[in-house]
Order: structure tokens, then sequence, then C-alpha cells
């Protein structure tokens, strides 16, 4: 609302200096609204309480499945403790607080679920009621008990002399989509493993639950991989500084454990995989000019029977090391030019029967290593590409669009199929456009198709 009020003589009027004093009783009247992302119903009041940090407390709910010594809610209870009182253990000898009466945040879960790993079906759902000395965070699961610590976190502020209050609130809440996820490429650029933790940390601000790691591609292999360590210290940038070890592997999926966040790994090929070739010799595709070999490499190659052997034995080391029950194969931006100068390559395709068209060999290669990674007891994701040219759609599950141009006709398309869908397109954070305008980012609406 603005408002304005008259000055007359150095003196207010009289009745704008009421209007005046109402707006100062306003402005000692906060109502938090600031949480993010907003919840599916948030009733808020101005009826606030003051927290005092040395007595605050987090406990667990008598009849919650979940009780003290449960992993993920223990360390929670840390995190956000910090968080809501950042200033605390520097500052707490001068801080002064209005109030001595305890707060409890008293959290129940329906599920014991607290060494286990968040999965698709995870349920984030909880409710939030704050009032008098006491907030009661109810869910089904301990990463919906996790999604409400966030949140009451973020409804804690400070006011001009140090204090901590808390309005009075009730919130129902649950996200709309369950993948809510965050990309980031290790390849063509190496992040530290705590730039990766950092990001976590963010995205557990925002509520998102998946972490997408496009650990590998063309410019270098920083996976560590123990069945075949020259991939990494033949292919990585550089073999002991810009590598993800096993134990570095770990403490990532660890750290997004505790934040309720899924490690989905990435391992693209056929294409994207020049790295690979460095570490596993005869795995690349050899490239031909003429009737020679020009020195240079392509894709994957598709016709040797090693080829799946090593895939085999790689996804197997893969699919133990992460937990989720996913695993991104990639199967993007496959260039054909050297598939067709290769004559070991022409032959197959003439046995194959599948002539001159280069999208059916991607086509054989993708089924064997979703066949490959179905053994394992994991379910695929691959980039749109696969179920443009794929005609055996039925052995896809899920499918990631990323072109731009008309992505929900391809979102539409493929929901059309039976398949699952998770949209990438219209956020690419490295395209913010030539006025850089991230509004765009908040316009996108997904489901806008029949």
């Amino acid at each position: 609302m603005n408002v304005m009020f008259a000055v007359s003589s150095g003196r207010y009027t009289r009745p704008n200096f009421i209007l005046l004093l109402l707006i100062i009783i306003q402005l000692g009247l906060h109502r938090v609204e600031g949480v993010w992302p907003l919840p599916q119903a948030f009733t808020s009041s101005t009826e606030r309480y003051s927290l005092n940090p040395q007595a605050f407390y987090f406990g667990y709910g008598k009849q919650s499945a979940a009780q003290q010594g449960c992993s993920v809610l223990d360390a929670a209870f840390k995190r956000y403790f910090s968080l809501i009182f950042p200033d605390y253990s520097s500052a707490n000898s001068v801080l002064r607080f209005s109030v001595d009466k305890p707060f409890l945040v008293e959290v129940s879960v329906d599920q014991d679920d607290c060494e286990s790993y968040p999965q698709e079906d995870s349920s984030e759902k909880y409710n939030l009621s704050v009032c008098e000395g006491k907030a009661s965070l109810k869910a089904e699961t301990v990463w919906g008990a996790v999604r409400g610590l966030e949140t009451f976190s973020q409804m804690v502020y400070q006011d001009d002399f140090g204090s901590y209050f808390v309005n009075k609130t009730e919130i129902e809440d649950f996200p709309r989509f369950q993948f809510r996820g965050i990309l980031l490429d290790t390849s063509r650029h190496y992040l530290p493993v705590q730039a990766i933790l950092k990001t976590l940390d963010a995205m557990a601000y925002s509520k998102f639950n998946v972490f997408h790691w496009h650990i590998v591609d063309d410019p270098s292999f920083p996976y560590q991989s123990s069945t075949f360590p020259d991939l990494s210290s033949k292919g990585a940038f550089h073999p002991m500084t810009h590598i993800y070890t096993q134990s570095d592997v770990r403490r990532v999926i660890s750290y997004a454990r505790l934040r309720g966040i899924r490690v989905l790994p990435e391992f693209d090929s056929p294409g994207h995989t020049k790295s690979w070739g460095k570490g596993q010799s005869d795995l690349l595709t050899p490239c031909y000019r003429g009737s020679t070999p020009s020195g240079t490499f392509g894709p994957v190659n598709p016709v040797l029977p090693s080829t799946y052997q090593f895939m085999e034995k790689l996804f197997k080391e893969v699919s133990s090391v992460f937990p989720d029950s996913y695993i991104h194969l990639g199967g993007d931006e496959v260039n054909f030019s050297c598939w067709k100068s290769n004559p070991d390559v022409r032959a197959f395709m003439q046995k194959m029967g599948f002539g001159a068209d280069f999208t059916k060999l991607e086509a054989f290669y993708i089924e064997n290593i979703v066949n490959i990674t179905s053994a394992l007891n994991k379910t695929s994701i691959v980039w749109q590409d696969v179920f443009d040219y794929h005609e055996k759609r039925s052995s896809l599950s899920v499918v990631e669009v990323w072109r731009e141009g008309c992505y929900l006709c391809e979102v539409r398309r493929v929901a059309k199929a039976g398949i699952r869908v998770i949209l990438a397109s219209p956020w690419y954070l490295d395209h913010p456009g030539p006025t850089h305008n991230w509004a765009r980012y908040y316009t996108v609406w997904p489901l806008a198709f029949k």
C-alpha cells in the first residue's frame, strides 16, 4: 500500500499524524509469508512468539515411528538449529532475549525410514502447526519431515534488536511434481566435491530432490572406476586432482541422503564418450577416410560383443555404487558420420537388415544397454533423441525432454505413448538469453497441453 502524508510548517497535520502512527504500529506486526516454494495451504497470523536459542528444542512425538537415533532427523535437528539461529554460537553472549519460555518443535512420522534412501515414490507431504511454545510437524516419512523443517527455518526471523520470532501458522504442503532436479556437468567443468555439497545445500533450501550427476562426457572421465581404473587415470583432466574417488562419491550420496535428495548418475553413451576411449581400447568406433583408418574415433562401437561385455561390467559397478533405482543412459546427439565411414559397421548394418538407417543401429545399441541395466534392477532414463527414433517405445521407462522448440509438443507425444517425462528444455541455466531475463524460468507451464 502506498501512503502519502503532508507536512505543514514543519509539523504533521493531525489526520496525517494519526495515519503515520497507524503505519508505525503496522510495521511492528510481522506476517511472514516468505516460505519458498509457496506451500499448498498456508495460513499465517500476525500473532508471534519469541524464540530463545537457549530454550529451543527439537523432539520426537510419542507416537512417531522414528525416535532418537534416527540418522536423518537427528542430523536435520543439528543442521536446522544452526540455520535458524545463525549468530547464536558467536554472539550469544551479546544478544538479549525477551523471554525464557521453552519452545519445542515436535516431529512425528508414520514410517521409520531413517536408514533408507529417498525413492521416486517417497512421500514429501507434511503438516506444520505453530502455536505458543510449540510447533507440531507431522509427516508420512522422514523426507517429508525434512521439508517441513526447511519450511519452519524460513519462518523464523529477527527484529532490529536481534531477538528471534516465529508467527502463528498452519501449513499443509506436498510437492506438485515428484521429480525436481538440478543437473551438474562435472566433465566439461570439473567441480570440487565441496562445490557439489554446497549445491546440495542450495537444493535443500528450495526443496529440490534429485541431483542429476552428469558425471562423465567427451572432455573428461573423472569418475574413478574400481573395475576400470584406466578410465579416469587416462581420461580425467588430471588423474589425481580432477577425479571423484569412490570415497568422494559415497560422501556426496550420504550428504544428499540426509537432505532427502536422490543422486541420479548419468553415463551417457554411445555419443559423448571421447574421454572413455583414452582408457578403454577398442571401445570407440575407428573412423575411416575412404578405405583407410583416419586415426580418429567416433561413438561407442555398437557392433562388437566386447562393447557390451565392458558395459555390463561398468554398469554392474555403477549400480552397486549408486543406490538409487534409476540410472540415466543418455543417448543424445549421436553423430553417425564415423559409423557411416566404418566398413565393419556398414557390414553389420546389412547383416541386421538396417539398410542405411543408422537410427536403427543406435536403437539396437540402446536396447542392449537398457537390457543390461534392467537385469541390474535399475530403471533407465534416456534423452528424447532415443524416443524420437526408437520403434520399440514400450521398452522405454522415462524420457527426458531437452531440445528447444516446441518442447511441450514433445512432452505431449511422450506422455501420450504412456511413458513418464522429465522436462528440462526451458531451464538451461547456462542459456539465460540475451537480456538475462531470469523471470522466464518461472513462467513455464509444464502441463499446458491436453
